[in-house]
């Protein structure tokens, strides 16, 4: 699919030489453009004008990525987190999910699927390296149910929190269950208001855990 406007991605890592490359790799390409690169958490907070998208470490000198994504959220609620790691570390992994984080990414991705990623956590999806996603299903398939829920999700909401669940974006949902994107946009609000939630990630959080998708 074609990009028709530029991704406005911001960095977090404090090895300049990742840092530096992966400032080229946006502002070389198409559709994308770096509007920052920090070392900490703390420099972004301070310098980071509004990203679309936000590259985060999560091992940084001061307070941890896993932990600086909730100050982010509250710093850029409209700014999509992508973590990025060297090791798929559960406790790390689930932390910045329960943060906010709406992907996350080991550091060996190729450059392509990484950018991929970006567009992927724009338009509303989930992206995920396939050794953090097995971590994360598998951690909440052992979970017991936390909480009940005070309303049933419809049949529909369940198939369309289960795409989200699976990195599915809006869109690719909506052409999936042959409905509109305003459809989609008119369901998830459903869904938080019947899971208390107020994001993506802790509404797929809640069900995993409530075991109303596997």
């Amino acid at each position: 699919m074609p990009q028709t406007e530029t991704i406005r991605v911001a960095i977090v890592e404090d090895d300049r030489l990742t840092r530096e490359g992966l400032a080229v790799l946006i502002d070389s390409t198409s559709g994308y453009r770096c509007v920052g690169r920090f070392s900490s958490v703390e420099d972004a907070l301070k310098q980071c004008e509004t990203p679309d998208v936000l590259l985060l470490d999560i091992h940084l000198p001061g307070m941890l990525g896993s932990e600086g994504v909730k100050h982010f959220r509250s710093r850029f609620p409209e700014a999509q987190i992508l973590m990025l790691t060297v090791f798929a570390e559960q406790e790390k992994v689930f932390e910045s999910i329960c943060n906010g984080a709406c992907g996350y990414l080991l550091k060996k991705t190729p450059p392509a699927r990484l950018l991929e990623a970006v567009a992927e956590a724009h338009r509303g999806g989930a992206p995920m390296s396939p050794e953090i996603a097995r971590k994360v299903i598998g951690f909440f398939q052992k979970a017991p149910p936390v909480e009940a829920r005070s309303e049933e999700l419809s049949a529909q909401e369940t198939r369309l929190l289960d795409l989200l669940a699976q990195g599915y974006s809006y869109q690719s949902a909506a052409d999936r269950l042959n409905i509109s994107v305003n459809t989609v946009r008119n369901h998830v609000r459903s869904i938080y208001e019947k899971l208390h939630v107020h994001s993506k990630s802790e509404a797929v959080s809640k069900a995993l855990r409530n075991r109303l998708i596997s």
